[in-house]
């Protein structure tokens, strides 16, 4: 997934980027470090967490790779040519950030041993381990991303500063949102998947269809996130919620929020906000009335998801996630380290603009 582009040297402004679609902070009254991120590519580490490890036999090589300065898609490309494979027979877990350093997974259906992979190298990337597996990498077959990320130009109170907010968040959890990249470059891609869904738009490119509806279900996700922080319900359950449960991950409607709301605030259930389409677990109640009335700012009639057809059938997502190895360590006079992990699908932002507040500047990774 690429990330918004700034030139090397400089940061991103996190203010900028989220103007259009903010989520209140769940830290407002915590001061923050303020600083800047990305001011080189090596100030941004994000490492893929397998959902499995390769079990030695089958057709396809497991290649670990770290790359840096280019874009998951020309890696892998690269890579199946080295190992004259089609384009279409590599698989990944996720899209990493081209901005960075990363290491992460990718599949490749080939007869050559891992041994001969081991020995790939190109421009920007290398292969650190190499193993045989039964199945082709599919998106999603990851636990979740863990971040070492940089930030420079801090205030001097910097490290006591983000230790409490990091404290405080390692309590809560943090807010699920959609990363500002989610939204494309110019950040217009939830507009044009609202227009193709109105059929305002004609677009014919399958890939830019499903990427600019995927935007505008993230844009009306963030939106229903944002409602709940504003109105003190991030934390709690509601009447007719639909509730995840943190260790399995199966989905059920809150009828009794006098049960439940202690679950979620103890952390085995997080609310599951909605990714709208046509076949999407329900909610009822009150939290329908909530998600319905999004729908009807944003002037889109729920009746038109089944035009979408596959592109939009629709999804839960939790509003809250659990930020693990959440560590705060000095990098020189004016820097920090902060580290974490998130489950796939998460976002680095969630923890960063909580620490740094609005005056960050910032460039996001997830997968």
């Amino acid at each position: 997934m690429a990330a918004e582009q700034g030139r090397l040297g400089q940061g991103l402004r996190l203010t900028d980027l989220l103007a259009q679609r903010s989520v209140p902070l769940l830290t407002p009254e915590l001061p923050g470090t303020s600083g800047l991120v990305r001011v080189a590519e090596d100030d941004f580490y994000v490492e893929e967490l397998p959902l499995y490890e390769p079990s030695g036999a089958g057709e396809h090589l497991y290649l670990t790779v770290e790359k840096r300065g280019r874009s998951t898609v020309e890696v892998a490309e690269e890579i199946a040519r080295n190992l004259g494979a089609r384009e279409r027979d590599v698989g990944t877990a996720g899209l990493k950030d081209k901005r960075a350093v990363s290491v992460q997974r990718i599949s490749v259906l080939s007869k050559a041993t891992p041994e001969e992979a081991l020995r790939l190298q190109g421009r920007g990337f290398r292969v650190l381990a190499a193993g045989r597996h039964g199945n082709k990498l599919r998106p999603g077959h990851l636990r979740g991303n863990r971040f070492r990320i940089v930030v420079r130009g801090v205030v001097p109170e910097a490290i006591a500063r983000a230790r409490t907010v990091c404290a405080r968040l390692a309590e809560t959890g943090v807010a699920n949102l959609f990363g500002p990249q989610r939204f494309g470059k110019h950040g217009d891609n939830a507009e044009l998947g609202r227009a193709i869904l109105l059929r305002e738009r004609q677009v014919r490119d399958r890939f830019l269809r499903r990427i600019a509806l995927s935007a505008l279900q993230s844009e009306l996700f963030n939106r229903c996130l944002a409602a709940r922080i504003a109105d003190g319900l991030f934390a709690t359950a509601i009447d007719g919620d639909v509730l995840k449960k943190r260790a399995t991950g199966g989905l059920f409607v809150c009828d009794d929020p006098r049960a439940d709301a202690p679950r979620v605030l103890a952390g085995e259930l997080d609310p599951a906000g909605p990714l709208p389409g046509h076949s999407l677990f329900a909610s009822r109640g009150e939290a329908a009335r909530r998600e319905q009335a999004v729908l009807v700012a944003s002037h889109i009639d729920p009746e038109s998801f089944a035009s979408a057809g596959d592109e939009m059938q629709g999804a839960r997502r939790p509003y809250r996630i659990a930020p693990s190895e959440l560590r705060v360590e000095p990098a020189g006079d004016d820097a920090l380290v902060v580290s974490f992990a998130l489950p796939k699908g998460s976002y680095a932002v969630s923890v960063l603009r909580e620490i740094s507040k609005n005056d960050a500047e910032e460039a996001d990774s997830s997968a």
